[in-house]
This record gives structure tokens, C-alpha cells and sequence, in this order.
């Protein structure tokens, strides 16, 4: 079902460009040199004409070939804040979570994935399970896919709750060495910080001494001295 879908990216590839992103993103997989401006013009046409369950076959096709370009086409394809039903698409997003082997694709798909979020937050309960994982990627996720609870200027009080949850695991990842995840946390507390500096000053009085030093000042970026 996703070959004809496949056929219209291969169909701007660009070899030059293709190997130029192989080097810089580094994970062994196909790259093709689609830039990402002309991706998202092909998953918004999918999007316009694809029904729901159809979108999620063709995504599924899509990102089991591992092709770069498909795989973040393949999230592209699920991001929409109205999706019924969405239950097929959050389990597919699901399902990619351990896969993730690099940030570009992992954001794309979180992306995807924050949107189902939203419309379900009950799903925060299977997000908290990959904060467990021995799998950097699918820890890091978990701080990714929650950015919107880092928006909310004017938050009810069941969206608070939620965001002291994540909080929670931020707090829990600052002893974690590894640069992805310091930086998943200075990215969740920098964007907090537009809403909500005194969270993220308390925040790093508690915990900023455990973090790295890049990390503490990234999140601390926009924070008034």
C-alpha cells in the first residue's frame, strides 16, 4: 500500500544531498536527500485525501522501510490535532518509540505523538513506562512528546497536575549522564520558563547543581538574572 507513497519521495531524491544528511545524522540507514519543506508538502496532500485507518497503514509501510525521508514522512502523515479515531495511530506511534535511533527522526515522530496527547492525556500513564526503559531514546521520548505541558500560560489545575508529573521524571533524569538526556531536560525546563520561570527556578535550586553544566544553563536561558 505505501509503494506508490514511497514512489513520490524517491521521485525528488538527491543523491548529493542525500549523502551530506548520512553524515550528519550519522544512523546506518537509506537516505534519499528529500529536504524537509517538500516532505511536508507531500504528507499534507496524503493527509487531504487519505481516511484515517488508510493514513495509518500507508505510515506503517512507510517507516518499516527505514528510508530516512519515509520514516519522517511517515510521522508526518499522523500529525494532526484531529484524528478520529486515533486509537491505530498513537499504538503505531507507539510502536516506533524503541526503534528510535536518532533525534531527528525521534522528534518528527514525537511530534506525531504529541497531538495524541492532547486529545487523550490518559495516555501519560503508557508515556511514564518509557521513563523505565533502558532504551536512551525512549526515555528521552517521554520528555519530547510532553513539550505541550510547557505551553500552557494559563493552566488548569488537572494540566498543572500533569505537568508536576513531568516534572517528576525531569527530576529523575538529572543524575543521567547522557548529553541527549540532559538536553531533553534543559529543552523541557527552557520552555517552561516562558510560562512559568519560578517553576523552573525552584525547579534548578533543587536540582541544578546535579545537572550538567550546559544543561543548567540552557534551561535557565531565558530566565531573568
Amino acid at each position: 500500500m505505501h509503494d506508490p507513497f514511497l514512489a513520490q519521495i524517491r521521485a525528488q531524491a538527491d543523491p548529493e544531498r542525500a549523502a551530506k544528511a548520512a553524515a550528519y545524522h550519522k544512523a546506518p540507514r537509506p537516505y534519499l536527500g528529500v529536504p524537509n519543506p517538500a516532505l511536508d508538502v507531500l504528507a499534507r496532500d496524503w493527509r487531504r485525501t487519505l481516511g484515517v485507518e488508510t493514513r495509518v497503514a500507508v505510515a506503517r509501510g512507510l517507516w518499516d522501510t527505514d528510508i530516512y525521508e519515509a520514516r519522517v514522512a511517515a510521522a508526518k502523515l499522523l500529525t494532526q490535532a484531529r484524528l478520529r479515531p486515533d486509537d491505530g495511530a498513537w499504538a503505531l506511534i507507539e510502536s516506533w518509540v524503541p526503534e528510535f535511533d536518532s533525534w531527528a527522526i525521534a522528534d518528527h515522530a514525537c511530534m506525531a505523538g504529541q497531538r495524541r496527547l492532547l486529545a487523550d492525556p490518559d495516555r501519560l500513564d503508557a508515556v511514564e513506562s518509557w521513563t523505565r526503559s533502558p532504551h536512551m531514546w525512549s526515555r528521552r521520548a517521554a520528555l519530547v512528546i510532553t513539550l505541550p505541558w510547557t505551553k500552557q500560560r494559563h493552566a488548569k489545575a488537572r494540566d498543572l497536575a500533569r505537568r508536576e508529573r513531568i516534572l517528576g521524571w525531569a527530576a529523575g533524569y538529572v543524575q543521567d549522564r547522557d548529553w541527549f538526556i540532559q538536553k531533553a531536560v534543559a529543552w523541557w525546563l527552557r520552555d517552561l520558563s516562558k510560562r512559568d520561570p519560578d517553576r523552573v527556578r525552584a525547579f534548578l535550586e533543587a536540582h541544578g547543581d546535579t545537572m550538567k553544566p550546559f544543561a543548567r544553563r540552557e534551561a535557565g536561558k531565558y530566565l531573568s538574572a
